[in-house]
């Protein structure tokens, strides 16, 4: 399966997000029914990401989860997914799933960007849907060292 693109549903809303992290196309269903993730789903070519068996069951392709916890999931999508990336990027946007492309930001923004750190070359990605700006900081050395754990097998 070359680039997945994920469907997730409620029960995995968390892990949603860090698939956006990780590069992927992923739309999270949230308040939806399952008769509706099923026809997205199969509309759009994507994967139901799922810990719900009879949504699994009813869904053309899914990843059904058996953990609660947002380390397993990651593992399982890894075994399921093999070509899932391992790396952290700034692809997708984690709120809304929209691309990031990168950001020349103006130096009269309040959004919280570090002003130094953008001046000193720091890259900044922006969202084409929603405008949400990202930049790699602090925040991002403890998402990696997170996903390193958990490739590892720890749940960092």
């Amino acid at each position: 399966m070359a680039d997945p693109r994920f469907l997730a549903d409620e029960m995995v809303g968390r892990l949603a997000r860090w698939l956006r992290m990780l590069g992927a196309d992923t739309t999270y269903a949230r308040g939806w029914s399952d008769e509706q993730i099923a026809r997205v789903a199969r509309d759009e070519g994507r994967v139901v990401v799922t810990r719900d068996r009879g949504l699994a069951a009813r869904s053309e392709r899914a990843v059904l989860l058996t953990s609660p916890r947002l380390d397993e999931q990651m593992r399982e999508m890894w075994v399921a997914v093999p070509e899932l990336s391992h790396d952290l990027r700034f692809d997708r946007c984690t709120l809304c799933n929209g691309r990031l492309a990168p950001a020349t930001v103006p130096s009269g923004d309040q959004s919280g960007v570090p002003w130094d750190r953008i001046r000193a070359g720091l890259p900044a990605y922006r969202c084409a849907e929603c405008g949400h700006l990202f930049w790699e900081g602090t925040h991002t050395a403890q998402v990696r060292r997170r996903m390193s754990g958990w490739t590892e097998g720890s749940d960092a």
